[in-house]
Parts: structure tokens; sequence; C-alpha cells
């Protein structure tokens, strides 16, 4: 499988020149499958560029995909009135949600589109766009196994394990919005950390919240979001091979973010830990 990364920011797109390396377009992961499934996590702004980019490949063939929403917040389906598959007839997304928040997701995306914010409404979409059933917590797609599992967020947000069908050595676990302070947001329903542990144990590649230094968490407990420094330990505990740093502040700068790897790298050598830390770019690809 081949997860590429077209949204890394959170809260709130942050272009320039000083976001370019890392980028600024909030929260969109694209994943491909062994035999080329397409699976898209969140509509943050970055899915304007993937849609862009699909529609180009395909060469005027049908596009069709599974697209699962962590939660209904503004950075996760900006995106969304912009997808230009979405315009194309032929084409074909099931969109699925939060099992509690089936019906809400429905809503607010077509909200987002009603007159008073937006020109075209949802229901002029030329593509089939169907909102899919997820009350299990799992789901079996094209080419993949996925399950989810509830964390820390306030109204509430999911976090994925995905692999290929008999593969979960294979896994990539994405968890893009997360408080792992076990003092902080209290979400109801929310899972344990040491839920969140097991949930994450193995993974080849964990991608998670990192929005956060030390200091700025004191200022923003209980807003659903986690330090760096969390994140490094949570990846230690669950003993994954790679960390990604995701959700990067929108104020943080390409330089800061080095900082913050810099610093990562340090906790990881003190810790005896051997995860591996990066953090997600725009562009960039991961394979397991």
């Amino acid at each position: 499988m081949r997860a590429r990364f077209w949204g890394t920011r959170g809260s709130c797109p942050a272009p320039g020149a000083h976001t370019l390396r890392f980028g600024g377009n909030t929260t969109c992961l694209e994943l491909r499958t062994d035999d080329d499934g397409l699976v898209i996590f969140d509509a943050g702004s970055g899915i304007r560029e993937l849609g862009l980019t699909l529609a180009a490949a395909s060469g005027g063939a049908p596009v069709r995909g599974d697209v699962f929403f962590s939660h209904a917040h503004w950075d996760h389906i900006q995106g969304l009135p912009f997808f230009t598959p979405a315009f194309q007839k032929g084409n074909q997304f099931r969109l699925f949600g939060s099992p509690a928040l089936e019906r809400s997701l429905e809503v607010v995306l077509r909200q987002q589109m009603s007159p008073v914010v937006f020109p075209v409404a949802f229901d002029q979409l030329s593509a089939r766009m169907e909102f899919a059933p997820f009350g299990s917590y799992a789901h079996d797609g094209n080419g993949y196994s996925l399950r989810a599992i509830n964390v820390r967020h306030p109204g509430g947000a999911l976090g994925f394990r995905v692999n290929p069908p008999g593969a979960p050595d294979r896994s990539i676990v994405f968890i893009p919005d997360n408080e792992l302070d076990r003092d902080g947001d209290r979400a109801e329903d929310a899972s344990t950390r040491d839920a969140l542990v097991d949930f994450a144990r193995g993974a080849r590649i964990l991608i998670h919240d990192a929005m956060y230094t030390g200091a700025e968490y004191m200022n923003h407990r209980g807003w659903g979001h986690s330090s760096y420094r969390d994140a490094v330990d949570f990846a230690i505990a669950a003993e994954v091979e790679t960390l990604v740093l995701f959700h990067h502040e929108p104020e943080r700068s390409d330089d800061a973010l080095d900082a913050m790897l810099a610093l990562c790298h340090q906790m990881v050598s003190e810790r005896n830990g051997h995860v591996r830390v990066i953090a997600a770019a725009e562009g960039e690809s991961l394979e397991v």
C-alpha cells in the first residue's frame, strides 16, 4: 500500500513562503491499495489538489473510491466543494463517518454547500456521492481492511487502522486529531490511552496529531490535540516502526518543524526507543 499526503496542516490552511516544504493545506491523505484501489481520509483543503490529479490521471475513465471522515470539523471537510471528481458524471464515492455521528456528517456536508454558503448545492454534484453505513467500526473494501476507534477530540472523532486483507503486519494507523494527555479533553466515548496503544501496536506507520510543543499544550489543554512529546511517547509504547508528526500548527514554519523533529529524535534516543520519527510533508509518499 502507498499513502500520500495532500494536506498536513491543522485548523486552517497556511500557505506561504514559510510552509513550502511541509505544506499549508489542511488534512487529506490518499491511500492506494496493492491493486490500486483508492481510499481517501478526510477532505480538508488538500483534497482539491488530489482531485485535480485524479481527474487528469483518469483519462476520462470513471474514478471510484471510499472517503473516510475522522470527524466533521471545518479543516477536515472544507475542500470537498472543490473536489473536481465530484463534479464529473460517472464517478462514484462512498462517504463514511463515525457511527455516532453518521447522520450529522451528511447534514454538515450538505450545509456547507447550502445556497447561503456555497453557490452549488450538494445534490447538484454529478458524481454519485453515497453516504455508507459504518456501524461496526470496521469495513472491508477494495483491497483493504479497516478498523476505527473513538479518539479524544471535542465533538468526537475517529482514528483508523488499515492494512491489506490478511496482512495485519502491514498496517498504517491514521489519527489526525487526538489529545493523548490523560487530563485533557474529556470527550464522551473517547478511548483510553491504553486502548489506543493496543489499537496502534506494531503498526508499520503511525500518523498522529503532534500539533503543539509542550509549552503550547499547557495553554491549549482540552482543545483535542497533542504535543509532539506525547506523540513520541505514544509511538514508543505502541512499538510502531515509523511515527509521522501530523496536523501541523498553522503558525509552525518549516524551520520550526525541523527543530521539532530534532527534539523528537533526541527523545527517542534518551528513551532507548527504536521508532523512526518524520514529519508529514505534502506530496510525499510512504509505502508498507
